[in-house]
């Protein structure tokens, strides 16, 4: 798995000799550090879309929430950055494992590509390529931390819509309960 990850990293890494990809990838990296780019969309939609307020900005927590868990998964496992290549960006940390970067992105590309937020999910795509192209992350890296952010997406897709879910064994219970008041009264 190391050599792949290293082949798989050192292919990726030359595309960054392209200048104007090596500046993509340094906005990519520089918006998306802490989780900021995500948050401020999640601030954006909760600002244009007044009816789905609450939605938007459970969705930026939910978001905000995979790039921490990222973070104390990285304090835990203490995975040093890819030696071999000569990064195109400067990094919060020294450990790499998981990618913070894709923790957001892919809890943002399934929080908000429901709300239609069409462009999020390839914008994530690219956040996450962007890692490996800056020579920052082994792809290990990247698809553990994309799939830690989906994860905690999806774990928290209930919460984000407002959907409440009874607890294991309680019996089900409608939304309206139909009351007889008797003859000429009819339901409620």
């Amino acid at each position: 798995m190391e050599d792949l990850d290293h082949r798989i990293l050192t292919a990726l890494r030359a595309w960054g000799a392209d200048p104007r990809v090596a500046r993509a990838t340094r906005a990519l990296s520089w918006s998306g550090e802490h989780a900021a780019l995500w948050i401020a969309a999640g601030a954006l939609g909760a600002a244009a879309d007044r009816a789905r307020r609450g939605t938007w900005v459970r969705a930026a927590a939910l978001t905000a929430g995979a790039h921490l868990a990222g973070m104390g998964v990285k304090r835990v496992v203490r995975r040093p950055r890819p030696a071999h290549t000569d990064p195109l960006v400067r990094t919060a940390g020294r450990h790499s494992f998981p990618s913070c970067h894709a923790a957001s992105a892919a809890a943002a590309a399934l929080a908000y590509g429901p709300l239609g937020a069409r462009a999020v999910p390839p914008l994530a795509a690219a956040m996450c390529l962007s890692r490996l192209v800056a020579g920052v992350h082994h792809p290990s890296d990247v698809v553990a931390g994309a799939a830690l952010g989906a994860l905690t997406a999806r774990l928290g897709a209930r919460w984000m819509t407002g959907t409440r879910t009874p607890p294991a064994g309680a019996p089900h219970r409608p939304d309206r309960v139909r009351v007889f008041r008797g003859p000429g009264e009819g339901h409620r």
